[in-house]
């Protein structure tokens, strides 16, 4: 009988810290953070989030921020000179947290990937707004996404890595 009571109150002390959980992830604001197609000027909080070292260039019609994280992966985050990120790019042993360099297009790419049939290997994503290319193996990964229509005049695809 002790046994069945103390059964009791655990689970409802578990069911309690996992609602209280849920709320915190949806109530609290996420940190700032850079993703594509979002404003460069949260760049800092990505910095932060990843826990990561950055190095920025600027380049003849945008701005590139890399991005050295822990894990020993470079990510890249390319944006415009009106301030907007417009592709993101990753290469080394780990993948990126892609929720938050893919922001409101991370949907789109766990659909795909979710619907991706056979190896694991690559996944391609070509959509109109939205262009996504993944591949790697263990300790090997690299991607990149972009936004076509927002690639500023005179930047090559090859210069997204």
């Amino acid at each position: 009988m002790e046994y069945d009571r103390m059964r009791i109150r655990l689970g409802i002390s578990f069911r309690g810290c996992c609602c209280v959980g849920a709320l915190t992830v949806v109530l609290v604001p996420r940190l700032a953070c850079a993703a594509l197609g979002e404003p460069e000027s949260g760049i800092a909080g990505d910095v932060q989030h990843l826990k990561g070292s950055i190095k920025s260039t600027a380049r003849s019609n945008y701005r590139v921020h890399e991005i050295q994280l822990p894990s020993g992966t470079v990510l890249r985050e390319f944006a415009t000179a009106g301030g907007n990120v417009f592709a993101v790019a990753w290469s080394g042993p780990a993948i990126p947290d892609l929720r938050q360099a893919l922001g409101r297009y991370f949907d789109v790419y766990m659909t795909a990937a979710r619907a991706k049939q056979g190896g694991r290997r690559q996944l391609q994503i070509e959509q109109s707004e939205f262009v996504m290319q993944s591949s790697g193996h263990m300790r090997a990964f690299s991607g990149r996404a972009y936004l076509p229509q927002a690639l500023p005049p005179g930047t090559s695809l090859d210069e997204i890595r």
